[in-house]
């Protein structure tokens, strides 16, 4: 069965258990074959799904394959995944749930360029088509940076990957307040 054809299969079993179906992967592997369905959901803190409700998602997934036999006689490994940190984000909702975090941005270049502009900024607002960000300032000092909003439209943005932060600047504020 192909990818397609699952995710028809799939998404009303992972949408009963409250997630959203965001891809399906069928990969030859050997004599199985490799069905990778990647999930997604707002979770118990509205950034993604928890471990308790992937593994509910894993359960559901595996009964729904085994009973319908829409794999067939051949034998396949299943593998559920939340999107993780380095997936694009591509919908609104990744915006939406990923409210505070800082993004790299890459957008499509306008007519006369060969790549868009690049840049950081952390994600304030979100919406369908819109995302408010806070980026630092052109006069910013390195050790002092000031920070502006910056509204970007969706259908201007070319990538955006959540980067990953060892030391938030907002929990180094919280730090020097105290």
């Amino acid at each position: 069965m192909n990818a397609e054809r699952l995710t028809r299969l799939l998404e009303p079993v992972v949408s009963q258990v409250g997630l959203e179906l965001d891809r399906v992967d069928v990969v030859p592997a050997g004599r199985r074959r490799l069905v990778r369905v990647t999930i997604d959901g707002d979770g118990p803190d509205g950034h993604g799904p928890s471990l308790d409700e992937i593994s509910e998602a894993t359960a559901e997934i595996s009964h729904c394959l085994d009973d319908s036999g829409a794999m067939g006689e051949s034998p396949y490994t299943l593998e559920v995944s939340s999107r993780g940190v380095s997936t694009p984000l591509t919908q609104p909702r990744h915006y939406r749930r990923n409210i505070g975090h800082l993004v790299r941005f890459t957008l499509n270049p306008a007519e006369e360029q060969k790549s868009g502009e690049t840049f950081d900024g952390r994600i304030a607002e979100a919406g369908e088509e819109v995302v408010t960000l806070e980026v630092e300032a052109e006069n910013s000092k390195p050790h002092k940076p000031v920070y502006t909003t910056r509204e970007v439209q969706l259908a201007d943005v070319a990538k955006a990957v959540v980067q990953v932060e060892l030391n938030r600047r907002d929990a180094q504020a919280s730090k020097e307040e105290n």
